[in-house]
């Protein structure tokens, strides 16, 4: 192999990077991804530990559409349009109503019919298919978009006033 591949060689159909690391989808809908890995980002479970080449997320067995990185945490939409997010999640930005951080995907709370996902910094937002906006995680600026400065650990929709 050479030494500037990563490992994969084909078959990918999207790729996103986080703060601290990159993730890629392939076309078997599986997510691999490298990189840190201190807080979980790269959801191989059972370990936090850095990769330099791609592992894949357990548990997302296939079935991906998109893929987003945030700061220190990793989002997947599912093609039955729920959303799974992996990684640090001191503000909630993981969304499943837990502080704690995981290295493994956890779905996100509430959400179906998503068709959009994307990730901020320390916090998350998707799409719905209704043309609803939901977000989650910190929210000290106002990035949630619901008119109040809290964090939230499940999403929240975002105000279209």
């Amino acid at each position: 192999m050479d030494s500037h591949k990563v490992g994969l060689t084909d078959g990918i159909t999207a790729i996103a990077g986080g703060g601290t690391h990159s993730l890629a989808l392939k076309n078997d809908g599986t997510v691999w991804a490298w990189g840190y890995n201190g807080y979980g980002q790269l959801g191989n479970g059972g370990t936090y530990t850095t990769s330099n080449v791609p592992v894949q997320a357990s548990g997302l067995t296939g079935g991906i559409t998109a893929i987003m990185g945030g700061h220190h945490h990793s989002l997947a939409l599912k093609n039955d349009g729920t959303v799974w997010a992996w990684g640090y999640n001191y503000y909630g930005q993981l969304g499943n109503g837990t502080n704690t951080n995981s290295n493994v995907p956890v779905r996100v709370s509430g959400l179906a019919g998503i068709t959009k996902i994307a990730g901020g910094g320390l916090h998350s937002l998707a799409l719905k298919n209704d043309g609803t906006v939901w977000a989650w995680g910190y929210n000290y600026y106002g990035q949630l978009g619901n008119g109040i400065y809290s964090a939230s650990n499940v999403p929240v929709r975002v105000s279209m006033n």
